[in-house]
């Protein structure tokens, strides 16, 4: 629960975080109009990876991505459960947060690939982890009597 304590024209939220300073553009008289400094807060960092990277697909696509580029039909091949609605929809939210790069050639037929930012580059050894506590989850769980379909071998592939 946050409390509200009012100094002239500034709010300080007092809550388990701290004080959080809100300046006001108006005096509180002529119904200020009270913009935060903060502009969302995260209970943990882990939030803010999951806001970008979380989902069933995204860590998937990103995942294939970290051995290179890769066009629209190749992600169909890699991950035939996704539709195509969802593959559209997690590219474009995953070049929106700078993530990956889509490259379009002025060619005909039109030719697009995707690649890892250099920000997305720092990504990789998250989710080569993840694959590899999978593997591990997958044996303990299931001893043998699962399979993986998608199974590369981590071959060194830089951003450069």
């Amino acid at each position: 629960m946050a409390v509200v304590i009012m100094f002239n024209t500034t709010i300080k939220w007092l809550s388990f975080f701290g004080e959080l300073p809100i300046t006001c553009v108006e005096t509180f008289e002529k119904g200020a109009n009270c913009v935060k400094k903060t502009e969302k807060i995260y209970n943990t960092a882990v939030e803010a990876t999951l806001e970008v990277i979380g989902g069933k697909w995204k860590p998937v696509i990103l995942f294939h991505l970290t051995f290179g580029k890769k066009r629209n039909n190749e992600f169909r091949s890699l991950i035939p459960a996704i539709t195509q609605k969802m593959l559209t929809q997690h590219l474009r939210e995953l070049e929106e947060e700078g993530v990956i790069l889509r490259i379009a050639y002025n060619q005909v037929p039109p030719k697009v690939e995707y690649q890892l930012t250099d920000y997305g580059w720092s990504l990789k050894e998250i989710l080569h982890l993840m694959c590899r506590w999978g593997d591990s989850h997958i044996e303990r769980k299931y001893e043998g009597k699962a399979a993986v379909l998608a199974n590369p071998q981590f071959k060194a592939v830089n951003n450069s």
